[in-house]
């Protein structure tokens, strides 16, 4: 595990693409917790969902950063780096109300 993320410099302010993950919402399926993509802003669930949409995201796309999201949470994750980091100064605001799937 890197001790500090090399990928922060590319993180962006984003819009996010839906009000829960994007793919759950489309197929009916449920999440528990969501994670925004930084870099183009895909709202998918957290690995402890079953589809675990935010790190498929990643593996499809090579966007290394996540926020927390539901609410934002103020810290992010690199997945290439595997580290974590506060981004509370950095937050992205909610679309609106975030239906619960759980």
């Amino acid at each position: 595990m890197a001790n500090r993320c090399n990928h922060l410099d590319g993180i962006q302010d984003v819009t996010p693409s839906a009000r829960g993950c994007e793919e759950c919402l489309q197929s009916g399926d449920v999440w528990l917790h969501l994670r925004l993509c930084r870099t183009c802003g895909h709202v998918g669930c957290c690995d402890d969902s079953p589809n675990r949409h935010a790190t498929k995201h990643f593996h499809g796309t090579g966007h290394p950063i996540i926020e927390g999201y539901d609410p934002p949470e103020g810290w992010g994750w690199c997945y290439v780096d595997e580290v974590t980091f506060d981004l509370r100064d950095r937050m992205t605001p909610q679309l609106g109300p975030i239906p619960r799937y759980y």
